[in-house]
């Protein structure tokens, strides 16, 4: 599945149609915030890492992310393709 395919599966979920944009980046700050929870107890706590429970939480974000970038009328692959050629600039001795 490509990133556009995914964007399109997961906007079949999205409820409602007032203030999608808000909800949308709130959703995400409070799944990123449960990302981070999940890192910070195994880190500083000793918990052990729940790679299931972290999966299903960075899941979460993706949703969000997709949600945000079909209310702008962003193809998902658009995204992932810049941000890969971002990382190209910055770091060129590191691409392959």
């Amino acid at each position: 599945m490509n990133f556009n395919e995914y964007q399109e599966k997961a906007n079949r979920t999205l409820l409602g149609n007032e203030q999608v944009l808000t909800n949308c980046a709130l959703g995400l700050a409070g799944e990123s915030g449960q990302v981070v929870n999940l890192v910070k107890n195994y880190t500083f706590r000793g918990s052990e890492l729940d790679k299931d429970e972290l999966t299903k939480e960075m899941g979460d974000v993706l949703w969000y992310l997709s949600q945000v970038a079909e209310w702008a009328d962003i193809p998902f692959d658009d995204i992932a393709r810049r941000n890969i050629q971002s990382l190209e600039k910055r770091y060129p001795e590191q691409t392959n």
